[in-house]
Order: C-alpha cells, then structure tokens, then sequence
C-alpha cells in the first residue's frame, strides 16, 4: 500500500474508474479483483492511496449494490467525496430496483419461472464468484438520499454515460434495467457560528 500511496501522492486530476476492467486513455482502474488492466488493486470502501481533492471523476458501473449498507456503503461514499475534488464528478450505475420489481411482477414473467429467475439474479446478483452477491438495493430517491447525505448535490439521472460499454447499459426484454445517477461533490460545509 505505501508503494500506491507514493505513486499517487502528487496525483491531480484523477479519473477513477471504480469495478472496471476496460482499459481507457486517462482511466486509472480500481477493482477488488486482479484482472488484466487492474492499476489499483482495492475495494471501493478503501481508496487512502489517492490524496484528498485528487480526482476530478470517478465512474462505478454496478459496484455501490455489493455493498453492505450499514458500514461499507457509507465508508465508500465518503471515500469517493474526499478523493474528488469540490465540483468533481460522480457517475454511478446501479440496478434499478422499481424496474427489477416491475419485470419480476411483469405478467409474461409471472407465467415464466426462468425469466422471473433472470430477474431475481439481476436483482440478487449473478452469485457465481464472491464478490457477485448484492446486498443493497437502490431507487433513485434511496440513491439520491444516502449520497446527499454525503455532502453530493446537482443530480442528474441519465439514460447513457457514453463512457464504458458495461452493465451500465444493460437491458432485460428491451428494458434498460439500471440507475444510472450523476451528481457534484458539494463545498466544504461551513462550520456553525460560535456563540
């Protein structure tokens, strides 16, 4: 870890692409797992190589879902808002589950165990490798809720990133079946008047 501190600790200007495996100009890749264009070998919920205020965005397709929701969530969102800069960009893609539970209910799928199973793995996780579980569920007003909290602002729901071909983009029966959020890293708050 202290080698990845080194290398990064004059960073500016970072793109993280957090749970990626494409490699892209400018991208600097983090994943838990080690596969072929991994630069940073890390959890999401651990991102002390990168210094304060270092990136400008940071991208996570379908990475936020395989978090637990009482303290692993909560660490990487904070995690992400201290290595953006104020005004930095956060670009997340996450299952959205209004839509899962709408095509899970969907009457053809309702006649159909194999398709309500397709569903429930979107919803669940794939679970063929152990970081494939999910442990989270988002909306849009959970999603929106949790990173305000965080000290993120100006939301923005989009219908294609246009950045990385991944499950970002993913669709069941012609159904886009992610959330895919942007929002800013907001200012410092101000400390409260004395007195």
């Amino acid at each position: 870890m202290e080698d990845l501190r080194a290398k990064y600790a004059t960073a500016k200007r970072l793109q993280l692409h957090l749970g990626g495996w494409q490699v892209m100009d400018g991208w600097t890749i983090v994943n838990v797992e080690d596969r072929p264009g991994v630069d940073v070998r890390s959890s999401c919920t651990d991102l002390s190589m990168f210094p304060d205020g270092s990136a400008v965005e940071i991208y996570a397709s379908h990475v936020y879902e395989h978090l637990g929701y009482q303290d692993e969530l909560p660490t990487a969102f904070r995690e992400a808002r201290r290595v953006l800069m104020p005004g930095g960009r956060l670009r997340i893609s996450v299952p959205d589950m209004e839509v899962l539970c709408q095509l899970f209910m969907h009457p053809m799928a309702r006649q159909n165990a194999n398709e309500q199973f397709k569903v429930m793995r979107m919803m669940m996780g794939g679970q063929v490798e152990p970081f494939d579980f999910h442990k989270v569920g988002f909306s849009q007003n959970i999603l929106t809720a949790l990173l305000m909290r965080h000290g993120f602002r100006d939301f923005r729901r989009m219908d294609d990133f246009r950045l990385f071909d991944d499950t970002s983009n993913l669709q069941f029966s012609g159904v886009p079946i992610s959330l895919n959020l942007q929002c800013i890293r907001g200012p410092e708050p101000k400390p409260a008047p004395a007195g």
